[in-house]
C-alpha cells in the first residue's frame, strides 16, 4: 500500500493559459488518486487566455467528485507562495513573437520547421523569456525555495540550464523519448510494454542506446525495416497523413510521427543509432538536410510548419473537446510531469527521462555546463539523475555542436554579452551551413531589434 509523504500539495502552473497542453497536464495530475486533494494554482499573465483552462479544470474536478481546490490568478508571486511543485509551460510573446523567430531567418535562407528549440529561433525564444525567468527565480527563492520546478517551456535545454543556474531545483521534460520508442515498437509490431530501452544525449537529440525485446537486440531489425521503408526521395504520395496529434503518442503512423522518417533513418545509417525527435525537427539540428529547397523535398516531401499550425489553432475548441473526453476516461497521458508529482508526493518510485545539468559528468564526454537528457529516478527525495558514462564518440560530437549554441545563449543571458548572442546564432549547425558570418550577424541584429522590448535590459542594444 502506497503511503502519502506530502499531504495535499500545492501545485502551481505558470503559463496555465497555454493552448491544450496545460489542461492535459492538469487532467494527468487528477488521474493519480493521491493528487486529487491537491491545490491547483493556475497562473497566467493574460486573464483571457487563462479563462478557458480555469473554467474547465473545476468542472472536471466536480464531474469526478474530487476534492481538489482550483485557484486562478495573474499574480505570479502569490501563485508561487508555498508551492511544492511548480510547472512552467509558458511562451513569452505568443504567436506574434514566434512569427519573428521564423520569418526573419527565412529572409536569410534559413527555413525552420519548428524554430523554437535550436537555431536562431530557439536562441531568441529563450532570450525573450529570460526576464520572466529572472522574476520567477527571484520570487521562488523567497517564497518556495524547496519547490521542485518542472520545466516544459522551450527551448528546453537553454531554459532548463538557465533556471538551474538561477538556483531553482529544475528538471526539464519532453515527450520525444517516450514518443519515439512507442513509434519504433509500433513499426516493429511489438507491444510497447514488452520493450525496454535506454536513452541519453540532449533534448530532441538523445540517442536510443539500447532497444530490446526481452533478450533480443532490436537494432538489427530496426535498421533493416527503416532502411526499406524510409529512403531519400520517397514521394509525398507514399506518406501517411498528418492526424493532428503532435504529442508523439499516436497509435498509427502520421506525417509528423513514423510516416516520414527519411531524416532520422539517414542519421541512424550514418552515425549508428536512432535519435529521439521527429524527422521534421531533427533536420534543424544538423547541417545535412536543409541546404536547398530541393534537398529538403527529397528528405521531407510534405512541408510541415509548426508556426502555421500554432497560428491557426483554436484554443477553446480543443479544451472543450478534451473536457468532454476526460469526463469519460481519466487516465494519464505519455507526459512525465504528473508521474513526477505523484512520486514526490507518495514516495512511489518512477523512472523518467529528464533534462538536467550535467553535474558530476552524467555524460562524461559532454561538457560540464551542458544540459543533458538522461534517465532519472524519482521518489520522495525528488528527481535523481543517473550517470550514463560516455556516449559513442560520434554521437557526443553531434550533441556538442548543439550544446555550443545552448551554452553560449545561456552565458549571454547570465552575463549580458551581445557578442555571445551572435556567437550562439553563428555556431548553430544549420546557420553555419547556409550563411556567411556577415549574414549571420545581420540576421542576429535584425532579431535583436524585433524582440528588443521583450529582452532583458542587459541584452538590449544601445
Amino acid at each position: 500500500m502506497t503511503t502519502t509523504h506530502l499531504k495535499n500539495p500545492k501545485i502551481t502552473l505558470i503559463g496555465a493559459g497555454g493552448f491544450v497542453f496545460p489542461f492535459r497536464l492538469l487532467s494527468d495530475i487528477l488521474s493519480f488518486p493521491a493528487l486529487r486533494e491537491s491545490t491547483l494554482t493556475l497562473m497566467d499573465v493574460n486573464p483571457d487566455k487563462l479563462g478557458p483552462v480555469a473554467a474547465a479544470t473545476p468542472e472536471l474536478v466536480a464531474h469526478h467528485g474530487f476534492g481538489a481546490t482550483v485557484e486562478e490568478t495573474t499574480d505570479r508571486r502569490a501563485a508561487l507562495d508555498g508551492a511544492d511543485i511548480v510547472i512552467i509551460t509558458f511562451q513569452v510573446g505568443g504567436v506574434d513573437s514566434y512569427r519573428h523567430d521564423v520569418e526573419i531567418p527565412r529572409k536569410y535562407g534559413i527555413d525552420q520547421t519548428v524554430g523554437y528549440t535550436v537555431g536562431p529561433g530557439g536562441v531568441f525564444r529563450f532570450l525573450r523569456s529570460v526576464a520572466s525567468y529572472d522574476e520567477i527565480a527571484a520570487d521562488a527563492l523567497e517564497v518556495c525555495p524547496d519547490a521542485t520546478f518542472i520545466n516544459y517551456a522551450n527551448p528546453m535545454a537553454m531554459a532548463t540550464a538557465y533556471l538551474s543556474a538561477k538556483g531553482l531545483r529544475t528538471v526539464g521534460l519532453c515527450h520525444s523519448v517516450q514518443g519515439t520508442t512507442r513509434m519504433l515498437a509500433r513499426t516493429l509490431e511489438i507491444p510497447y510494454d514488452e520493450v525496454s530501452y535506454r536513452c541519453a544525449g540532449i533534448n530532441h537529440q538523445a540517442w536510443i542506446l539500447e532497444f530490446m525485446h526481452c533478450q533480443e537486440d532490436l537494432y538489427p531489425r530496426l535498421r533493416e525495416v527503416m532502411a526499406a521503408k524510409h529512403q531519400r526521395g520517397r514521394g509525398a504520395a507514399d506518406l501517411a497523413g498528418d492526424d493532428g496529434d503532435h504529442s508523439e503518442a499516436a497509435e498509427a503512423a502520421s506525417t509528423y510521427e513514423g510516416g516520414n522518417e527519411q531524416v532520422r533513418t539517414a542519421i541512424m545509417n550514418a552515425f549508428g543509432l536512432f535519435q529521439t525527435e521527429s524527422s521534421h525537427h531533427a533536420s534543424e539540428y544538423l547541417p545535412y538536410f536543409r541546404k536547398t529547397p530541393e534537398l529538403v523535398s527529397e528528405y521531407i516531401p510534405e512541408r510541415w510548419d509548426y508556426y502555421e499550425i500554432c497560428a491557426a489553432h483554436d484554443d477553446q475548441g480543443d479544451i472543450d473537446a478534451q473536457l468532454e473526453r476526460l469526463k469519460g476516461e481519466l487516465a494519464p497521458s505519455v507526459e512525465y510531469g504528473a508521474s513526477i508529482v505523484n512520486s514526490i508526493v507518495t514516495g512511489t518510485p518512477s523512472v523518467i527521462h529528464g533534462n538536467v545539468p550535467n553535474r558530476g559528468a552524467l555524460i562524461q564526454n559532454l561538457p560540464a555546463d551542458a544540459c543533458v537528457e538522461v534517465p532519472c529516478l524519482v521518489d520522495a527525495r525528488g528527481v535523481q539523475p543517473t550517470a550514463i558514462g560516455e556516449l559513442p564518440p560520434q554521437l557526443a560530437a553531434l550533441n556538442r555542436t548543439n550544446v555550443n549554441v545552448h551554452t553560449l545563449a545561456v552565458r549571454a543571458a547570465l552575463e549580458g554579452d551581445l557578442e555571445n548572442v551572435f556567437h550562439a546564432v553563428a555556431l548553430d549547425p544549420l546557420t553555419a551551413a547556409l550563411l556567411t558570418l556577415e549574414d549571420a550577424r545581420a540576421m542576429t541584429e535584425e532579431l535583436l531589434a524585433a524582440h528588443a522590448e521583450r529582452l532583458p535590459e542587459r541584452l538590449r542594444e544601445g
